[in-house]
């Protein structure tokens, strides 16, 4: 299964900004954070999951890379894809939708 990162194109990169993003695509978020370094374990979805990064920073890992992500970053994991996530230092918040 493949793991896309796809920079944004949307300028400022504000929670509302994003939350149009998903509107245009017939999307609804979720918002979700955390503080610096915390670690999601190892896991997989049966959905295909897109999140944009709204806050702060995050790495996926997956056994195709890894995708460190910033405000306005956006990433498509399609289902089944293994990964796990790091924070990072200034913590994060993101929203996701399932497609």
């Amino acid at each position: 299964m493949a793991t896309t990162l796809e920079k944004a194109t949307i300028e400022p990169t504000g929670r509302d900004d994003i939350e149009a993003r998903f509107e245009e695509e017939g999307l609804s978020p979720h918002v979700w954070g955390n503080e610096p370094g915390y670690e999601y374990e190892w896991h997989t979805h049966g959905y295909h999951k897109v999140l944009y990064c709204v806050s702060g920073s995050i790495v996926f890992h997956t056994e195709d890379g890894d995708f460190e992500l910033g405000p306005g970053d956006r990433l498509d994991v399609e289902a089944g894809t293994g990964h796990f996530a790091t924070v990072g230092p200034d913590g994060v918040q993101c929203m996701e939708a399932a497609r």
